[in-house]
């Protein structure tokens, strides 16, 4: 122990320095340490949740990208779908007008003809009415005396058909 004491060593302040340490280890380990412990461990606890729970949402992020990807390509598939209903039903619409104009174009055309034959039906009657007058009035001048205009309207009628029947046979 002169050993110690030449280099400046006291074995009681030594020991009781000893015996200070281990009481401030002690108390700082009651006081300090188990606080600072439970502090850090609570932190380490919060700091794991908070990861835990930033995967989770990372997790729902990704299946929510997923359901919305779908719901956009499903959307797609109806707007195509809606599309081409659409064009379906416009080509219908237009063949359905075309086909109404068609018949009401045909319907036109048969009321025309119709019209056409009674007029030149009309026309050949009113131009018969006329020869047979105006061949009564040559009659009459060349005979030089009047005749019974309606039995010879009558006669040349009738000759006009049978000539008109020859024509068509």
């Amino acid at each position: 122990m002169e050993g110690l004491k030449e280099l400046g060593f006291s074995v009681p302040t030594l020991i009781a320095q000893l015996v200070n340490f281990g009481l401030i280890l002690v108390l700082l380990r009651m006081f300090a340490y188990k606080p600072i412990m439970k502090m850090m461990d609570a932190r380490s606890a919060k700091i794991k949740e908070s990861l835990e729970q930033a995967e989770r949402i990372k997790q729902q992020a990704s299946v929510a990208e997923q359901e919305t990807a779908k719901k956009m390509e499903e959307a797609g598939r109806e707007a195509r779908a809606l599309v081409n209903q659409a064009m379906t039903s416009a080509e219908n619409v237009r063949q359905k007008g075309l086909a109404e104009t068609k018949a009401d174009a045909e319907k036109l055309i048969a009321q025309a003809r119709v019209q056409i034959d009674q007029e030149r039906d009309e026309a050949i009657g009113e131009l018969r009415k006329e020869f047979a007058d105006l061949t009564v009035l040559a009659a009459e001048k060349v005979i030089k005396r009047s005749l019974d205009k309606e039995a010879q309207r009558k006669l040349i009628e009738q000759v006009l058909e049978e000539s008109s029947g020859l024509k068509n046979n």
